[in-house]
C-alpha cells in the first residue's frame, strides 16, 4: 500500500504494466456526489455529505489536536435518506460540541496571550456573530460539564443541542421506504436514539439565504401518498438550517474512462466487463449473487486483466456488505487469468519494491525561501515529476506521525493544492510555490530535507497548449508561479506570448529569469511605486493594477507595442478570485476596444479543495453561469481548474472560500502561536 498515490496521475495503467504489475484491480468505492439543482445549491452553508465526513474522519477536523478546518452551525438539516444520510446526521450531532469547544479552548488562550482586540482583528461582522454563537454555546457546554459532575448526574448536552435547533434528516419519503431503513434499520433506530430528527416525506425546494448569502433555512415542499401508493405534491414548509449536508446518492467513479478510453469502458453508468478472451459480455444487473461473477474489464494485448468491484460494477453496487462479496465472489476468476500466464517480472521482491519505494514515495528534497512570503518546496517524486504537465497541480500534506506537537496540538497540515512551478525529470523533482497566508501553508517552510511528505498527483487537467497563436498571460501574485511554465509551453509550441506580472509589493516578485524565458514581452505590474525596473528592451513597468496596465500598454502609454494587443487569440489569468473577476468584467468594458473579437478566454479557478482525485469529495464545486442564458451548472474543479472566465461565478466562488472562515483565521492565529512555542524550544535546546 502506498499512499498519496493518484491511479491516473502518479501511476496510469501503462505505468503500472510497465513496472511489472501483472493485474490491476478497481475498488474505489467513493464516487460522485449528486447535486440538487435548486436555487442557493451552493449557498455558504451547503457542503456535501462527502466534503463533510471526509472533513472530519480523514482530514481530521474531529480531533482535538488536529488543525484542520471544518465550520459548521446549528441548526443542521441532512437531505437523504441513505447510510451516509444517517451517518452524517449522527456525525454532525457528534462534532458541534468537539468544535465549539475547541474553539473556545484556543480563543481564550490566544486572547490571554494577544488581547482580544488583536485576536478579532481581521474578523468580518459575519465572522464576529458567528464566533458569538460559538463562544455562548462551548461556555453552555463546559457550565453543563461541570454541573453534572458537581451533583453526579448525567450530561445533559444532547437537549442543549437540540434546543439549539439541533440535527434533523429530511427523506423524500416516508422513513419506512428509505434505503438506510431497508438495509440496515438498526442504524436509523440508534439515529434516533442519539437524538436526530427525522421529517419525512419532504423533497427540497430552495436553500434561504441571509443578508450576507448564507444559509438560514431549507424550503421544502411536502410529498402525500394515497391509498394506492402514488405520491403528489402537499404545501410547502421551512426548516431552519444554518449548515446543508447533502447525501442524495452518488454516480460510480468511473473518471478514469475519461483519462484512459483504452484500458476504462463504460456500459452505461459502469464499467464494462469482458470475458476471458476479452470479448464484451453483460453482467447481471443489482445482483449481489450472480451466476457468474463477471469482473474482467479489460484485456491488453499481452494478456494481461483489468478488474472492477462493488459500486464500479452493476451487479454489485449499493453498500459495502455487496463490495465485499464482489470480492469473494471475483477472486477466483482473477486467480484463473493470473495463472494462465507466467509474471511480468523477474525481479524479486526486495528488488520490485525499491523500485517502487523510489518511484512512488515522495520526500523533501530543499525548501528554500523565495520572498518574505513565499516559499519553494522542492520534492523527490520521480513518478510524480514524470506525469507532470504545465497547469497540472498536487495535494501537498505532512505525514501526522512525523509531524511536530506544540500546545498539545500536531502541527499536521491541511491538504494543499499547489500548482507544479518545474519539474527536473531526469533528477525526479517536482518544484512547487507556497504563498505563507497563515495557516497550513506557514508549515510549509518546516518541512526538513529528506523528510516523507505524502504528494498526490499530478491531478486536474492540464492548460491547453496550442501552436502559431498570440497567447496573453496575466497573473497576479502567487499565480505567476503557475504561469511560467504555461508560457514557457506555449512558447516551445510556437506561440508568441504577451505576459503581465501583477504584484502588491515590491518584494513579491521571484523567479524573474523563469518568467522572461516564458514570454517574449513582459509588463511588470505593481501596486507600490516606483515598480519594477526591466531588464530587457522590450519589457516595460506600471505602476498600478493589472486591468490599468493592460490598458496602459493597449493605448501605447508604456512605449512601443511589442505584441499588440488585438492581435490575442487566449487569455490566461491565474491570481486571485478578485483579480480574476476584475479582469473577466474589463474584457467587455474598458479593455474591449483593445482586443480582437472572438478571442477565448480562461481562468485557472481556486476553490477550496480537499481530496483532489476528481469528482469524489465534492468540496470543489463550483458553480457556473451560462453567459447567453443565465443557468446554472455545477463543475469540479479539481478535475479541471481551467474554466471559461465568462462562465465562472466569482461571487459563488467568494462563498465557496468562506465557508470556514472564522475558523481559518483562529487556527491561523494558533499556528502562529505553535511555531512561536517550537521556536522557543528550539533556541532552548
Amino acid at each position: 500500500m502506498f499512499g498519496g498515490v493518484r491511479f491516473g496521475g502518479t501511476l496510469t495503467a501503462e505505468d503500472a504494466f510497465g513496472l511489472g504489475f501483472d493485474h490491476i484491480a478497481l475498488a474505489m468505492g467513493a464516487g460522485r456526489p449528486t447535486v440538487l439543482d435548486i436555487p442557493n445549491g451552493l449557498a455558504r452553508g451547503v457542503r456535501t455529505a462527502s466534503d463533510f465526513l471526509m472533513a472530519l474522519q480523514l482530514t481530521g477536523a474531529a480531533k482535538a489536536d488536529s488543525l484542520a478546518n471544518m465550520q459548521m452551525r446549528l441548526p443542521v438539516v441532512v437531505i437523504g435518506g441513505g447510510l451516509t444520510a444517517i451517518d452524517t446526521a449522527t456525525e454532525s450531532l457528534a462534532y458541534y460540541p468537539v468544535q465549539v469547544e475547541k474553539f473556545l479552548h484556543r480563543y481564550e488562550q490566544l486572547c490571554s496571550e494577544r488581547g482580544e482586540a488583536q485576536v478579532r482583528a481581521n474578523w468580518s461582522g459575519d465572522d464576529a456573530e458567528v464566533a458569538t454563537e460559538f463562544l455562548l454555546h462551548a461556555r453552555a457546554i463546559r457550565a453543563e460539564r461541570t454541573r453534572a459532575a458537581a451533583v453526579g448526574q448525567p450530561l445533559q448536552i444532547l437537549e442543549l443541542l437540540q434546543r439549539w435547533g439541533g440535527v434533523t434528516l429530511a427523506y423524500r419519503k416516508r422513513m419506512i421506504d428509505s434505503p438506510a431503513y431497508t438495509l440496515n434499520h438498526e442504524e436509523v433506530e440508534k439515529a434516533l436514539e442519539e437524538g436526530i430528527a427525522y421529517a419525512e416525506c419532504l423533497t427540497p425546494v430552495e436553500i434561504e439565504v441571509d443578508a450576507l448569502g448564507a444559509a438560514r433555512s431549507m424550503r421544502m415542499r411536502t410529498q402525500v401518498i394515497d391509498a394506492d401508493g402514488k405520491w403528489s405534491d402537499g404545501h410547502e414548509t421551512s426548516l431552519p438550517a444554518r449548515s446543508i449536508f447533502i447525501a442524495a446518492g452518488t454516480q460510480p467513479n468511473t473518471v478514469l474512462a475519461r483519462e484512459d478510453a483504452i484500458h476504462f469502458r463504460l456500459d452505461g453508468r459502469y464499467f464494462a466487463a469482458c470475458d476471458e478472451d476479452g470479448k464484451k459480455v453483460g453482467p447481471e444487473k443489482a445482483i449481489s449473487k450472480p451466476e457468474q461473477a463477471q469482473v474482467l474489464l479489460s484485456k491488453t494485448d499481452n494478456g494481461k486483466f483489468v478488474s472492477f468491484f462493488g459500486d464500479l460494477h452493476p451487479s454489485y453496487f449499493g453498500n459495502v456488505v455487496k463490495a465485499m462479496g464482489s470480492a469473494k465472489q471475483g477472486y477466483p476468476l482473477v486467480s484463473r487469468v493470473l495463472a494462465q500466464q507466467a509474471p511480468a517480472s523477474a525481479e524479486d521482491d526486495a528488488t520490485f519494491f525499491a523500485r517502487l519505494n523510489s518511484g512512488m514515495r515522495a520526500t523533501v528534497h530543499a525548501v528554500n525561501r523565495l520572498t518574505p512570503t513565499i516559499v519553494e518546496v522542492v520534492l523527490h517524486a520521480p513518478f510524480a515529476a514524470a506525469q507532470f504537465r504545465p497547469g497540472q497541480f498536487f495535494r501537498l500534506q505532512n505525514y501526522d506521525a512525523l509531524s511536530s506537537i506544540a500546545r498539545s496540538t500536531r502541527m499536521t497540515m491541511e491538504g494543499l493544492a499547489l500548482t507544479g512551478a518545474w519539474v527536473d525529470v531526469e533528477q525526479g523533482l517536482v518544484a512547487c510555490i507556497v504563498l505563507e497566508m497563515g495557516g497550513s501553508a506557514d508549515l510549509v517552510a518546516t518541512l526538513r530535507p529528506g523528510e516523507p511528505v505524502s504528494l498526490m498527483g499530478p491531478t486536474g487537467a492540464p492548460t491547453h497548449i496550442v501552436g502559431n497563436e498570440t497567447i496573453m498571460l496575466v497573473g497576479g501574485g502567487l499565480g505567476n508561479a503557475v504561469l511560467f511554465s504555461i508560457g514557457a509551453a506555449f512558447r516551445a509550441a510556437g506561440s508568441k506570448v504577451l505576459y503581465f506580472a501583477g504584484y502588491k509589493k515590491l518584494m513579491d516578485r521571484y523567479k524573474v529569469a523563469e518568467i522572461e524565458a516564458a514570454a517574449d514581452v513582459i509588463v511588470w505590474c505593481c501596486d507600490e511605486a516606483p515598480g519594477f525596473a526591466p531588464r530587457r528592451p522590450q519589457d516595460s513597468s506600471f505602476v498600478g493594477n493589472i486591468v490599468q496596465a493592460i490598458a496602459g500598454y493597449a493605448r501605447g502609454d508604456l512605449g512601443a507595442l511589442p505584441i499588440a494587443t488585438e492581435t490575442v487569440d487566449r487569455i490566461i489569468a491565474i491570481g486571485s478570485d478578485r483579480m480574476m473577476a476584475a479582469v473577466g468584467l474589463a474584457r467587455h468594458n474598458e479593455l474591449k476596444p483593445f482586443l480582437k473579437a472572438g478571442h477565448f478566454a480562461i481562468a485557472s479557478i481556486n476553490s477550496p479543495m480537499q481530496c483532489m482525485m476528481k469528482e469524489i469529495c465534492a468540496q470543489c464545486l463550483q458553480p457556473q453561469r451560462d453567459p447567453k442564458t443565465g443557468e446554472i451548472t455545477y463543475v469540479f474543479s479539481c478535475f479541471n481548474q481551467d474554466q471559461p472566465l465568462d462562465s465562472v461565478d466569482f461571487s459563488g466562488l467568494s462563498a465557496r472560500l468562506r465557508q470556514n472562515s472564522l475558523q481559518e483565521k483562529l487556527t491561523s492565529q494558533w499556528i502562529g502561536s505553535c511555531l512561536d512555542t517550537l521556536r522557543n524550544q528550539h533556541t532552548i535546546e
